[in-house]
């Protein structure tokens, strides 16, 4: 049986008649204007083809079938209008672009318009047996005010129109549709024999290891028993399970059935990345066939910096769609399967096209993408051509990863934020250039002063339910003063700064559009500086929709307890399946003594920071290693260390930095790789828990020797972390468990997560704080955890004593 495809006009047209320069529109990011030209571009379809005459029949639907060896392909797409008299050899097709632009600027010749008019030029004179037809592009200018809702009426008559005609014989246009479709069909083969390979691969393949760890067929059970239903799954699964294989073979297994197109394995951080990476060049090995693609944030692959994103500034951009169907074609027959980022910028230098648009372009076809939660979920990043409100998602599984990050990175993801100085720097910047927006910024400003009055009056940030409604009309003019100055294209040395703003601002009005219950204001002087934040207190409800994208979400963590509130600030379904899986290790290979006699909380600090730091001096001397010892904050570590450092001065340390660079994170993690304990020598290193080495880091054997955790993990009091408590105290009587108690705790789990990653391991993690014994946080700890409460110094030393002497 022949297998079908199914092109569409529009597709066909794009991929081969593409050509030019990479032209990147800086208006595509105003997310408030976006969505009212979409409404608009729609309504003004709809009133030029209500304004034609009797003649005219819009949206006309042709198909056509073409048969090949192997394939039936079937060509399809709607005609925005017919026109047909009563001379029945005679018709017209109406293709109808609306622009913002003034529609004297295009050119008569417009390739990719004139090629999608032609083809359905051919496709309806092909059903109508016509041999001439005449084709006309219709250009309709409309504008967006974003003072006024976007169904402004549209008046046709008003708008500036140009219209351009041709006539063309059906053999002229039978040649061009032929020339195209063999060009299209010859990478669409190319496409569905690589997708025959991979299915049979993955038919084929067989679990990569030995043996299954203990959990890991229950967690892939599950796994495919979700993905076959269409449903969500939350997987709770000790460090050390063998996760990331568990969570990727049985997607592969449900691909290989065509039960989804692709998967997205979701991560925060790179070393995740990096894990994933690995497990499917495993599975290569053992005969996968499957293209895997990792999609890099642009800031950081990008060949020409501080360069705008055209022709004229970026030799990468220069005639990029000259080279991208080459260079895609090119990279996705190659051996290399696995696209990293170190494939892409060597692919994207061979061809001289932009390595950050060429990812993109190659995540059309991979078989997976790995990336960052921003790609799937942040409103002003997703990847469009997959989750946009014209594709609305598609058979899709998200695998989420460290899922337990998601809840603060997808807050910040739905939060909008203004300063006050980088607005009034570039105010004096344009001054001259620019005084509509030189204007508009002053307007903007004026109100920030106001606003920063009350907080100086006030003394301290404040909070309000709404958002400030004073501050959005100046907002909005300085949008459209900064568009249509951006629009002339005109080269300064401000430029970039002005877009970037622009980009914050349109961001600021579309959450301000969106403002409900689930966000408050923030206003604070930081430093020398003004902020009004519309902050996202409760995220689920738009983590929700962006589930829908997907057929299938996959949540795994090694902790995601409580299950209740990750279900609910995630945004979960309310069938959402659960699992979770014991520990796999002997209880015996971790020692978790518990130092409860000294107190951590913030007003004791000062006074017990020496019978801290006495502590983890017995820790490490008790047996040679590397260490971890983990803090609740910058500032309390720095105050053990001084101490720690002068009780062992012989010692060598290492102290994690605010901002560290990855060439830094990579030096500190670098000084794990020795074997210190067989060498008789002893490396502590101090970090703080939640940031880059309190997870997703793995230091198995006798790389991590034990590590400490001092304190619950709570995070700091703020403004924000007060409005969660007081919004979810209201909701449900759970805000200090929400704001501070759970996530807390799950830093203290993850930082100790670090010491025990395989069977062999042993290890130590020491707990210290009066309040890991008290009930609100000891019913949080996990149930393979045997705590042994310390009471003095001399204790911990029997107790270690014994535990490394066994």
């Amino acid at each position: 049986m022949k297998r079908q495809l199914q092109v569409s006009v529009r597709d066909l047209v794009e991929y081969t008649l593409r050509s030019g320069d990479l032209v990147l529109d800086f208006s595509f990011a105003s997310g408030a204007q976006v969505q009212a030209r979409a409404v608009n571009g729609i309504r003004a379809h709809q009133k030029i083809q209500a304004a034609r005459p009797k003649e005219y029949q819009p949206e006309v639907i042709v198909s056509h079938q073409v048969e090949t060896h192997d394939f039936t392909v079937t060509i399809s797409g709607r005609i925005d209008g017919v026109y047909r008299y009563t001379d029945p050899d005679r018709a017209v097709i109406d293709e109808i672009k609306t622009t913002t632009r003034d529609p004297d600027s295009f050119e008569e010749e417009h390739p990719i318009h004139w090629g999608q008019a032609k083809v359905y030029a051919y496709l309806y004179a092909l059903r109508e047996k016509l041999k001439t037809i005449d084709v006309q592009l219709t250009y309709f200018q409309i504008g967006v005010d974003l003072e006024a809702e976007a169904d402004v009426d549209i008046d046709v008559n008003k708008g500036k129109t140009r219209e351009f005609s041709k006539s063309f014989t059906f053999e002229e246009l039978k040649v061009l549709f032929n020339d195209l479709l063999a060009r299209y069909l010859g990478w669409l083969v190319t496409l569905e024999t690589w997708r025959r390979q991979r299915d049979d691969s993955i038919r084929r393949l067989e679990f990569p290891y030995s043996a299954y760890r203990p959990g890991q067929q229950q967690m892939m059970t599950n796994i495919s028993q979700t993905i076959a239903k269409g449903e969500q799954l939350m997987v709770e699964a000790p460090t050390g399970i063998g996760k990331t294989v568990a969570a990727i073979f049985p997607v592969i297994k449900a691909m290989g059935n065509r039960l989804m197109k692709k998967f997205f394995y979701l991560t925060a951080k790179t070393t995740g990345r990096t894990v994933a990476q690995n497990t499917l060049e495993d599975l290569r090995e053992r005969g996968l066939q499957l293209k895997s693609l990792t999609l890099t944030a642009k800031e950081k692959i990008c060949f020409s910096p501080g360069s705008s994103c055209n022709g004229e500034e970026c030799e990468f951009a220069r005639g990029y769609f000259d080279r991208i169907n080459e260079a895609v074609e090119t990279v996705f027959q190659g051996d290399t399967h696995g696209l990293t980022r170190e494939v892409i910028e060597e692919s994207a230098r061979q061809f001289t096209v932009c390595p950050f648009e060429f990812s993109l372009e190659l995540s059309l076809w991979a078989d997976a993408i790995i990336c960052d939660y921003n790609y799937a979920f942040d409103p002003r990043v997703y990847l469009r051509r997959f989750f946009g409100e014209e594709n609305g998602g598609g058979d899709f599984v998200f695998l989420v990863d460290e899922a337990n990050n998601l809840v603060d990175r997808s807050r910040e993801m739905f939060s909008a934020e203004l300063y006050k100085q980088p607005l009034l720097e570039l105010r004096h910047m344009v001054k001259k250039d620019s005084p509509e927006i030189y204007r508009s910024l002053g307007a903007v400003n004026s109100q920030l002063v106001k606003l920063r009055q009350e907080c100086e009056e006030a003394g301290r940030p404040l909070a309000q339910e709404s958002y400030p409604v004073e501050l959005i009309p100046p907002l909005r003019r300085f949008i459209r003063a900064a568009e249509r100055w951006l629009a002339k294209k005109i080269k300064t040395h401000y430029r970039l700064d002005l877009v970037a703003l622009y980009f914050e601002v349109s961001w600021f009005l579309k959450v301000a559009d969106i403002y409900y219950d689930a966000y408050a204001t923030c206003l604070e002087i930081i430093n020398d500086d003004f902020r009004v934040k519309l902050f996202c207190m409760d995220p689920s409800h738009q983590l929700a929709d962006a589930f829908l994208r997907c057929t299938s979400v996959i949540f795994f963590s090694a902790t995601l307890s409580p299950m209740d509130y990750f279900r609910h600030i995630l945004g979960c379904d309310s069938s959402a399946r659960e699992l979770i899986l014991p520990s796999p290790f002997p209880q015996e290979n971790l020692c978790l003594p518990v130092a409860d006699r000294v107190s951590t909380l913030y007003k004791y600090r000062e006074r017990t920071k020496t019978t801290v730091a006495r502590i983890i001096n017995e820790l490490v001397n008790r047996q040679p290693g590397n260490y971890l010892i983990f803090f609740p904050s910058y500032q309390y570590m720095k105050m053990v260390l001084n101490l720690f450092i002068l009780m062992n001065p012989h010692v060598e340390y290492i102290v994690q930095t605010p901002g560290m660079s990855e060439a830094e994170r990579d030096e500190f993690l670098e000084n794990f790789a020795v074997d210190n304990r067989a060498k008789g020598k002893t490396l502590v290193g101090f970090a703080v828990m939640g940031g880059i080495f309190g997870e997703a880091i793995d230091l198995k054997g006798d790389r991590l020797t034990g590590a400490a955790v001092v304190g619950v993990g709570l995070p700091g009091i703020s403004l924000e972390r007060e409005l969660i408590k007081e919004y979810f105290s209201q909701l449900q009587g759970t805000g200090f468990e929400y704001a501070y108690l759970y996530p807390g705790m799950n830093r203290v789990f993850q930082a100790a997560g670090r010491v025990i990653r395989t069977a062999e391991d042993r290890g130590v993690v020491l707990l210290i704080g009066h309040r890991f014994t008290t009930h609100q946080y000891s019913s949080l700890l996990p149930s393979h955890w045997c705590p042994v409460r310390i009471r003095d110094e001399q204790h911990l030393k029997e107790v270690l004593d014994q535990f490394w002497n066994l």
